[in-house]
């Protein structure tokens, strides 16, 4: 190939300076510049493809509308081709060399507006093509406009303060990029290294892109594709190769939306929930396209943290390409996008509700602590996720739960409030003491098992005008009694003697000993006077290392008049305090026990075997 008519030209003074930034501080990640150069070579492609619409004589018609890149690293070079566009001779001097199409003035006044550090929009700006000088000790651009009586001509430079322009022979339609890579950057010319950027960056670009003459993006942005036409098998092998799992999904959610945002979107609700695995905390996995091209692989932001165990694409064509393509500068946009995508899966998981209720309960056993986490953390979509909750509750068989509105749908006009009960598990919680009136009663009682619920609770206060309680506080005031006409309490003389005598015999443990009309077949409970202090509450702020004020002041001990035990004590009472203190003592500890706010058993297994001794 000859050349001839070489012209040396100067860059205009705002493209250097544009060259300066990009080059030496604007790529956090130098590997970006394959993505930016072969987004160049998409757009000419796409470009040809219109223009063949509206021109009947194309130049070199016949080649593939594709993407070819060369290493050798023997030469040290890196060459990508495209069969695009091309450029003519006034076209390179405009793209490469002035600010007339390339945007850079406005570039550089956004950079002067938001500070030199402000990583803003290079696809906006069309300065992408000046990353190769990030490594490149020169750039050469052998390019053939699609016209047919176009110059073949040679761009060059070394990215400093000059370009040369030359005619040439025999150059192909579009545009082939020689980039001469410097030693520091040689691994550029490594074809495993190129790979792995294509496939991480440029997978879904919508045209073939061959390395070496092998097929790279094999994969199709199946999220751009109409829902009816893909069939299972498809969603799952795409789940597999963006996510790189080795699972199928348990379902997912494919949409499109025009407004407020053009978006595409493929989201993927794995098939286990890792961090239940004891994986630790793990970061979102749904991946930020513009027009096919990654933005990034992790965007922070884009999704609420509670969705972070979903996998997927979004593709918004609305976003800025920014400069690096590696952040979201545009919180506005990204708060929009956040909103859209949370509204649309939580819609999904209610359909799924109604349509496939087995499914969605799988869905919950394994993946509910994220929804749970969303109620409190997430205030725009709360309600939305309060009605996603399920428990267990006393009227449902174990490990089948019910929602906050099935619950309703079986309340009794006359039931005020919605009660709940947290406990270690289902066995626990239907020993309570505090469930006894409750059930005697037939009234629901949902229970609690997960660490997270009694948080939760207070996160929710109120549902459909019904207030939610925990049935261990001192505020529930059930109205009618149930049948305990088979026992005789205490009567009112002998009760008020050893009220009297238990609360000062655990002055400094609670608050005041009352007489329950609640309890059934236990002596006694605590109740908690504190709503906001309960027994899970302390433990939780065990666990983070905050200060967990003494639960003494904040009980109040509760005893049932007609108990065998209770007035057992009120007998020996009279005769024999020191064992009547041991005995109030155990009652008082066993109560604790049973509520959960007994975290040191030593004293009540010393105190068993000293009556014990007694006994004998």
């Amino acid at each position: 190939m000859s050349t001839i008519n070489k012209e040396q030209h100067s860059f205009q003074a705002e493209v250097k300076e544009v060259l300066d930034i990009v080059v030496n501080s604007l790529y956090t990640d130098k590997e970006i510049f394959i993505r930016e150069l072969i987004s160049n070579a998409s757009d000419a492609l796409e470009k040809l493809r219109h223009t063949q619409l509206t021109e009947q004589n194309i130049f070199d018609e016949k080649l593939d509308l594709e993407i070819n890149l060369t290493t050798d690293d023997k030469a040290n070079t890196l060459t990508i081709q495209d069969f695009g566009i091309g450029m003519t001779r006034e076209e390179l001097n405009q793209n490469l060399g002035t600010i007339a199409h390339s945007g850079s003035k406005a570039f550089l006044a956004s950079l002067k507006e938001k500070g030199e550090n402000n990583e803003s929009l290079i696809g906006k700006f069309g300065v992408g093509f000046y990353s190769s000088f990030m490594v490149a000790d020169s750039v050469t651009v052998h390019t053939h406009s699609w016209k047919p009586d176009a110059e073949s001509l040679i761009w060059e430079s070394e990215g400093v303060g000059s370009y040369t322009i030359e005619e040439s022979e025999g150059n192909r339609r579009g545009c082939k990029m020689v980039i001469r890579l410097k030693d520091e950057h040689k691994d550029f010319s490594s074809a495993d290294t190129v790979k792995r950027i294509i496939k991480e960056y440029s997978s879904f670009v919508p045209f073939p892109i061959n390395l070496n003459g092998e097929r790279v993006n094999t994969v199709d942005a199946l999220w751009l594709r109409s829902k009816s036409e893909i069939k299972d098998e498809e969603y799952k092998e795409f789940y597999k190769f963006q996510s790189n799992a080795w699972d199928e999904p348990s379902f997912w959610l494919h949409f499109n939306t025009d407004a407020p945002l053009e978006i595409n979107s493929l989201l993927f609700v794995p098939s286990e929930n890792r961090e239940k695995m004891g994986l630790g905390q793990q970061d979102c996995e749904v991946s930020l396209y513009c027009r096919k091209v990654l933005i990034d692989a992790k965007p922070k932001g884009l999704l609420p943290d509670w969705m972070r165990f979903l996998k997927g694409v979004v593709d918004s064509a609305d976003l800025p390409l920014n400069i690096s393509r590696e952040t979201m500068q545009d919180s506005q946009l990204v708060q929009k996008l956040n909103k859209v995508l949370s509204k649309r899966f939580i819609k999904h998981l209610e359909t799924l509700t109604k349509k496939d209720p087995d499914s969605y309960n799988s869905f919950y056993e394994k993946f509910g602590v994220f929804l749970k986490e969303g109620v409190t953390s997430d205030f725009n979509n709360k309600d939305g996720l309060i009605k996603l909750l399920r428990f267990e509750s006393s009227q449902t068989d174990e490990n089948k739960k019910t929602s906050l509105k099935d619950y309703l749908s079986r309340m009794p006009e006359t039931q005020k409030e919605i009660y709940y009960l947290f406990g270690k598990s289902r066995e626990s919680i239907e020993s309570s003491p505090y469930l006894e009136a409750f059930t005697a009663r037939g009234i629901e009682v949902l229970f609690l098992s997960e660490p997270v619920d009694e948080f939760v609770m207070q996160h929710i206060y109120n549902f459909e005008k019904k207030d939610l309680k925990s049935i261990d506080s001192n505020e529930i005031k059930l109205e009618d009694q149930p049948d305990t006409s088979g026992e005789e309490p205490l009567e009112d003389k002998a009760f008020k003697t050893l009220q009297t005598w238990f609360e000062e015999t655990l002055k400094s443990d609670v608050k005041k000993v009352e007489k329950s009309e609640r309890l059934i077949d236990s002596p006694a409970m605590v109740l908690n006077t504190d709503p906001m202090m309960t027994g899970q509450m302390r433990k939780m702020m065990k666990q983070m290392g905050q200060a967990v004020p003494d639960s003494g002041p904040s009980l109040s001990l509760a005893i049932n008049p007609r108990h065998p035990l209770i007035k057992k004590l009120a007998q020996i009472q009279e005769k024999n305090t020191d064992l009547a203190e041991l005995v109030a003592k155990q009652i008082f500890d066993s109560a604790r026990l049973a509520s959960g706010l007994l975290e040191e058993p030593k004293d009540i297994v010393q105190r068993m075997y000293q009556l014990l001794e007694k006994i004998g």
